[in-house]
């Protein structure tokens, strides 16, 4: 499963949410998420696990999580290979709102 099957999950999502703020344990989405049950929320920190967008580490008898942004770096470069298009396309905008902006006060 890659980072964009993961993020498209909403639960998964909202775990990933949790894990930006810091290392929660395993029992903390289950409370943040009552209409999940302990098995539905293991296998979506698996699904998160496996995607490298979170880490695992036993502290005796929990498991906590924590996000990996390198996981999620993916996200990130693929949106911008675009930002040049909308750079692009953003300043033409401001040189027709300018111009624009010119004739109205011209008038």
């Amino acid at each position: 499963m890659d980072v964009f099957e993961v993020v498209a999950e909403p639960n998964r999502r909202s775990s990933l949410d949790q894990l930006i703020e810091g290392e929660r344990s395993a029992g903390e989405p289950v409370s943040a998420s009552p209409s999940l049950t302990q098995p539905a929320v293991s296998r979506h920190l698996r699904a998160l696990r496996e995607a490298g967008s979170a880490a695992v580490r036993s502290n005796a008898q929990q498991r906590l999580y924590t996000l990996r942004p390198e996981g999620l770096a993916e996200l990130d470069a693929w949106p911008s290979r675009y930002r040049r298009f909308w750079a692009d396309h953003l300043d033409a905008l401001e040189q027709h709102l300018d111009l624009f902006q010119r004739r109205t006060q011209s008038d």
